[in-house]
């Protein structure tokens, strides 16, 4: 069926959603990014959101699953909106509880019915009568640990080998499992404004379940609501932010008045926080390659409340010719990667990256910190992070920007950083299971005096 035939279904959930998971499988949209467009296109009520978040996020976590569950109902070729249409009505009647099975048929037999006609309502019906009636299939005995373990989680089988290859099979197991469990809801506080106490008052007098991170100072988690919608961000007090992703920052340690550079900074989340250790003295000089993104880590800032960052759009790997060499007292390459470390928060990740595309990354990544290395002035610390749990991007770059500059001095995280996480040689790697947070890889180097 032509993309012209198909009818919105205006303030019905799961109509909405099977927009959003056809636009990621036609598209390659993220799905993060079109949930409040949706919201405000099909006029859903607050209300509907967390239950459009579940749909849109569980379909597409489970995706692999459910095809399997889903391949031996179906003959023949499907439209790819009644394939997703399928999928979304199977994960709720395995999944979520809550919703009636025969609520969950009869809704997709309406948004057949509203999208196509008669012929594909009775097909969709058929296919989901049979499932209730045969239950979810049992898992194949002839498959090999690799196949069952990317059925089961819905990672690909290239994914949990290359894993396992790396970290062994139960830690590659146990990291797809942890990617399927929503992520929860963390605040950094802005410490130019108030405490975390100050910030914790603030919440529950709006209603928010909140409680302070057992792992990051400045972090608090939320249970229900949604942030954004806060006086504590309207105001400043806080940003949204991954416990994960202020390690890095942590690391870096910045004091205040110090020069400081983040290199691919966009959009802002480390570089506010940086300003915000430095209590808005000193300088943070702020580049992205992308002069749309840099808007956003003004804005960011504006609504922060801080004055000491100066942003600007370049390549990074050539800011030599713009900055001066060795000027910098600290550095920030968070750099561009597979992103496998947030597959919790973006499943369509684990769908759309290759491992041929990983294979391309390390050269950015190394070409980034020879940049670094030389604007990072003598006796400066330099921090290398990635959003991502891939060795070959992590450990093994680090080491071989350690090899290329024997002169450096690799600093030992464990005398710095919060105990109990995972270290390696003095660096940090935190999987998805850890705690809770995304996965996340840290490494810092001095400049010798």
């Amino acid at each position: 069926m032509s993309r012209k035939k198909e009818k919105r279904w205006n303030g019905n959930v799961r109509d909405a959603a099977l927009s959003i998971l056809l636009a990621v499988e036609r598209d390659q949209a993220y799905s993060n990014l079109l949930l409040n467009r949706t919201i405000e296109t099909y006029g859903l009520d607050d209300k509907d959101r967390s239950l459009l978040t579940e749909l849109t996020y569980g379909t597409l976590q489970h995706r692999m699953t459910l095809d399997y569950h889903l391949d031996p109902l179906v003959r023949g070729k499907l439209e790819d909106w009644v394939r997703e249409l399928l999928r979304l009505s199977v994960y709720q009647i395995v999944y979520l509880t809550k919703i009636p099975p025969h609520a969950a048929v009869n809704e997709a037999v309406e948004i057949a019915k509203r999208r196509g006609h008669k012929g594909i309502a009775s097909l969709v019906n058929g296919i989901l009568r049979s499932f209730l009636r045969k239950g979810p299939r049992e898992m194949d005995s002839g498959l090999t640990w690799e196949q069952r373990t990317a059925i089961e989680t819905s990672h690909p089988e290239w994914m949990i080998r290359r894993w396992a290859d790396q970290y062994g099979r139960e830690t590659a197991r146990d990291m797809a499992l942890a990617n399927n469990e929503p992520p929860v809801q963390t605040l950094r506080v802005n410490r130019t404004k108030g405490t975390r106490e100050d910030v914790l008052d603030m919440l529950g007098e709006e209603g928010f379940r909140a409680e302070p991170s057992p792992v990051v100072p400045d972090a608090i988690r939320i249970r229900g609501g949604n942030a954004a919608r806060s006086r504590a961000f309207r105001e400043g007090f806080v940003t949204i932010q991954d416990e994960s992703s202020m390690l890095p920052v942590m690391a870096l340690n910045p004091e205040p008045g110090m020069s400081v550079l983040d290199m691919c900074a966009a959009p802002g989340g480390k570089t506010t926080h940086i300003a915000e250790r430095m209590e808005n003295t000193g300088e943070v000089r702020a580049f992205d390659l992308h002069p749309h993104k840099v808007k956003l880590i003004d804005q960011n800032a504006a609504r922060l409340g801080l004055e000491n960052i100066h942003t600007g759009s370049a390549d990074s790997r050539e800011l030599a010719g713009t900055l001066e060499s060795g000027s910098f007292d600290r550095i920030l390459v968070d750099a561009p990667c597979s992103g496998l470390g947030v597959i919790r928060r973006k499943p369509d990740i684990k769908y759309s990256k290759t491992e041929d595309e990983i294979g391309k990354l390390p050269d950015i990544q190394k070409s980034l910190l020879e940049e670094a290395y030389h604007l990072l002035r003598p006796g400066g610390l330099l921090v290398y992070s990635t959003c991502t749990v891939d060795r070959e991007e992590n450990r093994l770059t680090a080491e071989a920007f350690l090899e290329a500059h024997p002169d450096l001095e690799r600093v030992d995280l464990r005398e710095s950083m919060p105990e109990k996480l995972r270290y390696e040689d003095g660096m940090l790697q935190v999987l998805p299971q850890d705690f809770g947070g995304d996965g996340f890889f840290v490494a810092a180097f001095r400049k010798p005096e």
